[in-house]
């Protein structure tokens, strides 16, 4: 019965070119990039804003509060939103490349391409630089700090930064 219900082809006979194009692009697409390098901070080159946040996951969850650092060079970007002594999400960019870590929860998203639209901790360095942001992501600045919201999941993350520039979120 398993025979006659699962065989694909008669012995000797090679699957078809089908079969090996699906074979080929599922394990590329499985493939897992290797995980971005640290960025060197201490080098001139990076612009470094810090400060306070405040994190809602979702409108019906608490607010976690942290310390946030984002970090910018041509070509590249690094977010850190920790909660002393824990580093609850790192997420930074390079070239082409994008990655999310999660420490708390053991995991890492390393893709190429351009950063997913709902991952705002992604979007930050883009709201802070001017850059155009995906149509639900709102970038807000006011008097005492900024906001960055996803108006279609409710997640946000509000705050200031104590070293950066007035269009940044510094009052």
């Amino acid at each position: 019965m398993f025979k006659k219900n699962f065989a694909t082809a008669p012995a000797g006979i090679p699957p078809g070119p089908g079969a090996l194009l699906l074979l080929a692009a599922l394990a590329a697409g499985c493939a897992s990039l290797p995980p971005l390098p640290p960025p060197a901070l201490s080098a001139p080159q990076w612009t470094i804003s810090s400060g306070q946040a405040l994190w809602k996951s979702r409108p019906d969850a608490p607010e976690i509060a942290g310390d946030i650092l984002v970090a910018t060079t041509p070509g590249r970007s690094f977010v850190q939103f920790t909660k002393t002594p824990f580093t609850l999400v790192t997420a930074q960019t390079a070239s082409n490349t994008w990655q999310l870590e999660i420490p708390a929860e053991n995991r890492r998203y390393t893709r190429r391409g351009s950063p997913p639209a709902q991952v705002l901790w992604l979007q930050l360095p883009r709201a802070m630089s001017g850059q155009a942001l995906p149509e639900n992501v709102r970038w807000n600045v006011a008097q005492s700090g900024w906001k960055l919201e996803n108006t279609a999941t409710g997640e946000s993350i509000e705050g200031y930064f104590s070293n950066a520039p007035v269009g940044a979120g510094r009052p």
